[in-house]
């Protein structure tokens, strides 16, 4: 396989606080570097604060960092041209955690679903009408839900929604940033599923950003473990979770409840 996209030596830091004597400089990334190849999920794992939000905003292009290259199909992402730019977006698709947050309130949820292939102009109306059915089936909600504005559905019903529209485009690259932490266990296990199947049926890659190794371990081909803006462990997932070598990556696995780590295996009904 060949790399997709290749971040070497990233980093970014912000300043906060209002009043000039109470300003700190926070290091989000130092010297981040890591590569995700086509097809295949990079679990980037790490607790609050980690850096690992801010590298997913990094590669996305919503924030600029202040050192380094983020190479997408070998191609540096910052100083995109405006066309190049909205190429590349349309490539590289988010998830966020927050599936509300990201479909707009006043919409039914079908037009939020069908807003990349309207703005790429991707077909005729028809065939767009089509697609964003097609999604939501391929997402397994009933397509009588594109009618439905976005509170009138549950919480997995809503990110199964945002994950239909990041498909829309028929991207290379997803960077879900804690998808699953808003839900429930159970809705959990089905979305991680969900996650699973398009991966295997699609050949989509990802990154999947979360501060649950047990979640990474269903999901993820390769894990990067990332503490203090630094990624202190990488490698294919199965050698990270049998296998850990820096004391922080022991600690997360420490911290996994066994009982959910097995739940996420297990394809269960659809929710209401």
């Amino acid at each position: 396989m060949t790399d997709l996209l290749k971040v070497e030596g990233l980093y970014k830091t912000y300043t906060t606080g209002g009043l000039p004597w109470k300003r700190n400089r926070v290091h989000a990334l130092e010297d981040v570097s890591t590569t995700v190849q086509r097809g295949q999920t990079l679990g980037l794992v790490g607790e609050s604060g980690s850096g690992k939000s801010s590298l997913g905003r990094c590669i996305l292009g919503l924030t600029q960092p202040d050192a380094g290259s983020i190479l997408f199909e070998g191609v540096e992402v910052q100083g995109l041209s405006r066309r190049a730019l909205a190429n590349f977006r349309r490539r590289v698709q988010p998830v966020f955690q927050d599936p509300y947050g990201s479909l707009d309130p006043r919409w039914p949820v079908g037009r939020s679903v069908r807003e990349s292939l309207d703005n790429y102009r991707i077909g005729t109306p028809a065939d767009r009408e089509k697609r964003t059915l097609e999604l939501f089936d391929r997402v397994g909600l009933d397509t009588a839900l594109a009618g439905r504005r976005p509170t009138n559905l549950s919480g997995g019903q809503r990110q199964r929604v945002a994950i239909a529209a990041a498909l829309a485009s028929e991207p290379e690259l997803i960077i879900a940033d804690e998808p699953v932490s808003a839900l429930d266990m159970s809705v959990q296990a089905q979305i991680l599923n969900l996650f699973r199947d398009l991966q295997g049926d699609l050949g989509v890659a990802s990154v999947f950003i979360t501060h649950d190794l047990g979640v990474v371990k269903h999901v993820s081909d390769k894990v990067a473990v990332m503490l203090h803006g630094r990624i202190v462990e990488t490698g294919e997932t199965e050698s990270v979770m049998n296998r850990p070598v820096h004391e922080y990556t022991q600690r997360l696995l420490s911290a996994i409840p066994r009982p959910s780590s097995n739940a996420t295996t297990i394809h269960t009904a659809e929710e209401n």
